[in-house]
């Protein structure tokens, strides 16, 4: 997770985008922030995604192939 100055920082950036307008290097430091957060957000989905067992109503595991082959490679290595 991104530390709370920097979300903070990115909200700042983009509310004087939308009034003030941003300099060459304010929009340079929020793109890579921007890129940052996008980074941390994926790697964040995509673990709790392959951690997520599915169960039908019937209790039945039918989480799909791909995902339980992902968690069982992740731990052979």
């Amino acid at each position: 997770m991104l530390s709370p100055d920097k979300l903070n920082r990115i909200n700042q950036l983009s509310r004087k985008s939308k009034t003030d307008g941003l300099t060459k290097e304010e929009a340079h430091e929020q793109t890579a922030l921007r890129q940052e957060y996008l980074q941390t957000f994926r790697k964040t989905m995509r673990g709790t995604i392959e951690n997520v067992k599915v169960i039908d109503p019937n209790g039945n595991d039918v989480t799909p192939d791909k995902v339980k082959n992902i968690r069982e490679n992740k731990y052979l290595n």
